[in-house]
């Protein structure tokens, strides 16, 4: 089942595969429900023709994406060759504790066709197309969907501490367009594309698939989820492993193509705020 949320005459509307599900209903309420349960209540939901508008994140405003980092050995490399302190990625790409950290609350991440954004004050700027996954109240995880965690590598590689600059400012989230509602065992071998144009021309690409990952998706769930409660749900990104070099920096205009999976998320980069 795909769950997917759009704007409506009379406000934000969820649809499931091509229904529009009832006026009201929210991901958060679903995924105060164990799976199975949330299955069940989807499945007997009524469904109606809705004309929909623009497609928004599934990210509702009061829930929150989180992040892991260097979870696939091309991150570990790429991150080693940016930075003075190579080391803690070697450290953490081996450790048994994952790195995790906060991306975004709901009403910063942009979804499907909205802008994303560079920092004025960076050089080096890098998509990174991730599986993300859903998790609900209970720890299960729930579904998929596609990320683009935006970074600056100039501001990460100067000092890991600037990692929160590099990672969380307006523009530098997006999720989406849809969730594909399924147990962690199916996204064990899910293929990630992502392809970045320029007025029409393809200008970088590169593949992954979430079988490359060396830490499991219950792992980094059961590390997020250990002493942080999320009684909505939560989203989490689970790292990139395509990591274009520091001849490639995202610019105003590239339009991000990112496609996990069975969802596809596409954003153009907006300017910088002057």
């Amino acid at each position: 089942m795909n769950l997917s949320r759009f704007q409506t005459k009379t406000g934000p509307r969820w649809v499931a595969d091509d229904g529009g599900l009832p006026e009201g209903l929210t991901l958060g309420f679903l995924l105060e429900l164990p799976f199975d349960e949330m299955l069940d209540v989807l499945r007997a939901l009524p469904r109606e023709s809705v004309e929909l508008g623009k497609p928004l994140s599934p990210v509702e405003d009061d829930q929150e994406v989180w992040a892991a980092g260097v979870t696939y050995l091309r991150s570990r490399v790429e991150r080693e060759a940016e930075s003075a302190v190579a080391d803690v990625y070697a450290k953490v790409y081996e450790a048994e504790r994952p790195e995790i950290f906060f991306k975004s609350v709901g009403w910063r991440t942009v979804g499907h066709g909205e802008c994303i954004r560079i920092r004025r004050d960076s050089k080096w700027n890098v998509p990174e197309p991730e599986l993300t996954v859903v998790i609900n109240r209970h720890r299960q995880i729930v579904g998929y969907t596609a990320g683009n965690d935006v970074s600056s590598r100039s501001i990460e590689g100067d000092n890991p501490l600037y990692l929160p600059q590099a990672k969380t400012y307006d523009g530098s989230c997006a999720v989406g367009p849809g969730i594909i509602l399924c147990s962690d065992v199916d996204m064990a071998n899910l293929p990630i594309h992502v392809s970045i144009s320029a007025f029409g021309f393809e200008v970088f690409a590169g593949d992954a698939n979430t079988g490359q990952m060396k830490r499991s998706l219950l792992d980094l769930a059961s590390y997020l989820c250990r002493e942080t409660t999320f009684p909505r749900g939560v989203f989490l990104m689970t790292g990139t492993g395509i990591v274009p070099g520091p001849e490639f920096t995202l610019a105003p205009m590239h339009r991000v193509s990112i496609t996990v999976g069975e969802v596809t998320l596409e954003n153009e980069v907006a300017a910088p705020f002057p």
